[in-house]
């Protein structure tokens, strides 16, 4: 299901999801901002989902963050 709503927006980022569309990387203003509103959504889950670990588990440690990188190939 879908809501059709108004916002107001700054005419940059208006520019840019019209842009987007002209350019074919997106089939319209409103895809190209429910797409950008969507990894908003994942990004403040993501955000909620650290805050939790690290309220229930601390602060990664620097052995924890060369752990990653290692495992990550960053190292």
């Amino acid at each position: 299901m879908t809501k059709k709503i108004a916002v107001s927006l700054p005419d940059d980022l208006v520019s840019a999801a019209r842009r987007a569309v002209d350019e074919g990387r997106a089939a319209s203003v409103s895809a190209y901002v429910a797409t950008a509103l969507a990894r908003q959504v994942r990004e403040d889950e993501v955000t909620a989902l650290l805050a939790d670990m690290r309220a229930e588990h601390g602060t990664p440690s620097a052995d924890d963050y060369d752990w990653a990188d290692q495992v990550l190939g960053l190292a």
